[in-house]
């Protein structure tokens, strides 16, 4: 069976029945679409007859609010693929525009074959009825001229489907603004205008659950606040954050995707009441569990400043089951970051200018990061290392290339009695002064990159293949340009300062003047290869380390098969 990019997967049977058989039906569907995969509700529908089948409206209720929050959590499972429920035929009980399209909804990825759930009689792939899924597939979406269809029928074991549960109701993820205990059959409310907000950071299926209730709720237009700047500042690894024109131009295409009826006004939120504490013309609000105090907030704001509150729908977490220890037990963009950590996020530098057999890494970050810890955690897997503070230390003592320049820059005044620089007085007056900085480092890092290009020469003829320049300043120095990748250290700003003050006994604020001569952190990653962080307790960043490790060995692996 041939592997398609995008599908549509059109569902028929009623929703209470499609429960148990939803992970079975998604597996067989991860096999066949490797990318994008459509799902298409249209519970009752019968491809078995001789008439075309036509869509038709289905009755927005809390239990297809419900079944749209478990499939989506089912699919969890299979996250190479992007799944994407579409909502065009879904009407709630007081819609106040047309739900069906006139014409055929245009998709960004135009689905190469169609599949459903749809039984027939002798478990067959009866042809007519392939020939009825195709009909009704291009019928309502753009799809790809030469469409295959596939009826999937999941393997149960004993070939017979499972016994189907008669009037079970799912168990309830959606709590709506009435206290008022509500029914599965519900009908849901729709409104004319709404909101929703989030970082939207890597677009997962609890971010898709959320946009999908909130874009049934809205019949006209949906107000999207995307968290920006300083929201983002408390974030997990924020460096590794997409930009925000990336996640707004991903957060839009699904959007126009699910339901391309309504109207759309994606902004940036920079406070945390955003447009939902303003607009006076919104009628709702959907958060998940972690937020809804946040809504609760929002509302006070409103009342307070003349505004009626808010109608809040508060959505359920979804559960991630295969989450590493120290990740949060939830599906979030924060796990999604942290599973980065150690893998190759741009193509390698090619270096013929570097000693051949050898694959130099630069090893950076800002002052307490931990590039010590993981320079031996690489050293103690074959790695050679270049300290370029030990070789600075070469270059400062006397009778070293940069002894001479640097006393008549500075004087003999930041000399020990015995003669030798000290570097703690020579520290205090370069750190916090960027033209005595620059007077130093003009003299220091040149010196100390002819020092490191002597390093590598010897970590050749001791046979080494991976050296790594140990170097904090790497790429203000201009270092980049003699390693063929970036490896760079990341902890949150507050955390380096306490490292800082911690080890070498310094103020807050002298430390914090340290790390202002530095890059930051996003400064780094925008120009680093691997990113890893020393976060968590020290056997996690050993497990990033060899991670990183055994996934380097496998490209220069790769590099010297492709050169052979």
């Amino acid at each position: 069976m041939a592997v398609f990019r995008s599908g549509l997967l059109v569902l028929t049977a009623p929703l209470a029945t499609l429960v148990p058989r939803l992970a079975p039906i998604l597996t067989s569907a991860s096999r066949l679409v490797n990318h994008t995969l459509y799902v298409h509700l249209q519970p009752g529908m019968s491809l078995g007859g001789p008439a075309q089948p036509q869509a038709s409206p289905v009755q927005a209720t809390f239990e297809v609010l419900d079944f749209i929050t478990h499939l989506y959590a089912g699919a969890d499972l299979h996250r190479h693929l992007d799944i994407r429920i579409l909502l065009t035929n879904l009407q709630t009980k007081n819609t106040f525009l047309p739900t069906l399209p006139s014409s055929v909804q245009n998709l960004a990825h135009p689905p190469e074959v169609v599949l459903t759930d749809f039984q027939t009689l002798d478990g067959s792939q009866y042809n007519p009825v392939k020939q009825q899924l195709e009909r009704y597939a291009t019928s309502c979406y753009s799809c790809s001229p030469q469409l295959s269809s596939v009826l999937l029928y999941p393997d149960y074991g004993t070939g017979e489907l499972p016994a189907e549960p008669q009037n079970v109701p799912l168990p309830s993820t959606i709590r709506p603004a009435s206290p008022v205990a509500r029914s599965p059959n519900q009908p849901v409310c729709g409104y004319h205008r709404g909101a929703v907000g989030g970082t939207f950071d890597r677009l997962h299926n609890a971010h898709k659950v959320l946009l999908s209730v909130a874009c049934v709720l809205a019949q006209e237009q949906l107000v999207v606040g995307v968290a920006d700047k300083d929201l983002l500042k408390s974030k997990l690894l924020p460096e590794l954050l997409q930009p925000y024109a990336e996640r707004v131009e991903h957060l839009s295409e699904f959007l126009v995707d699910i339901k391309p009826s309504l109207t759309f006004e994606v902004v940036p939120l920079l406070d945390p009441y955003g447009p939902a504490g303003s607009d006076p013309s919104l009628e709702f609000l959907v958060v998940s569990e972690e937020t809804y105090r946040g809504g609760m907030a929002v509302n006070r704001f409103r009342l307070e400043h003349g505004k009626e509150e808010l109608a809040l729908y508060q959505i359920q977490l979804l559960k991630d089951h295969s989450h590493n220890e120290n990740e949060e037990d939830k599906v979030s963009s924060s796990s999604l970051r942290q599973r980065l950590l150690g893998n190759l996020l741009r193509s390698p530098n090619e270096r013929p200018e570097l000693p051949p057999g050898l694959y130099v890494l630069g090893l950076t970050g800002i002052s307490g990061s931990g590039k010590s810890s993981v320079a031996q955690l690489l050293k103690s897997l074959g790695a050679f290392i270049i300290d370029s503070d030990h070789l600075g230390h070469r270059a400062y003592a006397p009778g070293g290339p940069a002894y001479e320049p640097v006393v008549e820059a500075f004087g003999t005044d930041i000399l020990h009695k015995d003669g030798t620089i000290n570097r703690k007085v020579l520290g205090s007056r370069v750190f916090g002064s960027k033209k005595q900085l620059k007077i130093l480092t003009d003299i220091m890092w040149p010196v100390i990159a002819k020092l490191a290009r002597k390093e590598m020469d010897l970590a050749v003829a001791k046979g080494t293949t991976v050296c790594v320049i140990d170097a904090a300043m790497l790429l203000e120095a201009g270092w980049q340009n003699m390693v063929h990748e970036v490896w760079t250290i990341v902890i949150p700003e507050s955390e380096a300062v306490r490292r800082i003050v911690e080890r070498d006994g310094l103020s807050e604020a002298a430390a914090q003047s340290r790390l202002q001569s530095q890059m930051n952190g996003q400064q780094l990653v925008e120009q680093s290869h691997v990113v890893l962080s020393t976060l968590w307790e020290p056997h996690v960043t050993q497990g990033q380390v060899e991670k990183a490790w055994n996934l380097l060995q496998k490209r220069i692996t790769k590099t010297h098969q492709t050169q052979d």
